[in-house]
């Protein structure tokens, strides 16, 4: 399963990228209106920094605007994703993106009936929303299970990715399910690297060696 970063901001994503860990990034408008800059200087910038997927959503509601956007989003970089939302018009535009050869990303996704549509129309990766379905009382792991299981069943080529995800657990269950892919927080990804175990082993170690040498230097 790929780790992907769920951000606009370029000094988090060049951290995640040093760990040799990063596959990808996935914006949207709200990360990158957080950013309080051109958004084109943005994206750029984060499709220069990573060689994996980046995915540039699309912000027209329309079919044909939305369409053109995702041209435009398309030519910035080889890497570029063009993300479309869940709806009648995103479905539209997404379908004829794909058949120009380009890749989308369909989001918005909560159901597994919506997932088999992103994955009708060719879509490179569906991302359904965990955590937002977990906060209206659903059972967004469960739903991420049976898209996976409906397109390992199908034979469907799209790729699944987990979004919405709040803590260092829905990664590990989101692998569990089957999913390609993992988008989350800088805070959620460095998290995942944390461990007491980890940090009072290394502490241990370190004080043994510190000893050691201060007991040499002294017969010396």
């Amino acid at each position: 399963m790929k780790l992907f970063l769920d951000t606009a901001n370029i000094e988090e994503i060049r951290e995640i990228n040093r760990w040799g860990v990063l596959g990808g990034v996935t914006t949207n408008p709200s990360l990158v209106a957080k950013e309080n800059d051109d958004p084109e200087r943005v994206w750029k910038e984060i499709l220069s920094e990573v060689e994996g997927p980046i995915s540039l959503e699309t912000t027209e509601l329309e079919a044909e605007p939305m369409y053109q956007q995702g041209l435009d989003l398309a030519q910035m970089a080889p890497n570029a994703v063009v993300k479309v939302p869940m709806t009648p018009d995103g479905l539209t535009a997404g379908k004829r993106l794909v058949g120009e050869g380009i890749k989308i990303n369909v989001t918005l996704v909560f159901s597994p009936a919506q997932a088999i549509l992103a994955a009708e129309i060719g879509a490179y990766i569906v991302s359904p929303f965990l955590g937002r379905l977990d906060d209206v009382a659903s059972d967004g792991m469960d739903a991420l299970r049976k898209i996976c299981d409906i397109y390992e069943i199908q034979g469907y080529d799209t790729l699944v990715l987990a979004a919405s995800l709040r803590h260092p657990m829905h990664i590990v269950e989101s692998a569990l399910a089957g999913a390609d892919i993992a988008t989350m927080p800088f805070a959620v990804f460095k998290q995942l690297v944390k461990h007491p175990l980890t940090d009072a082993g290394l502490e241990k170690f370190l004080g043994d060696w510190k000893a050691l040498r201060e007991e040499l230097e002294k017969g010396a």
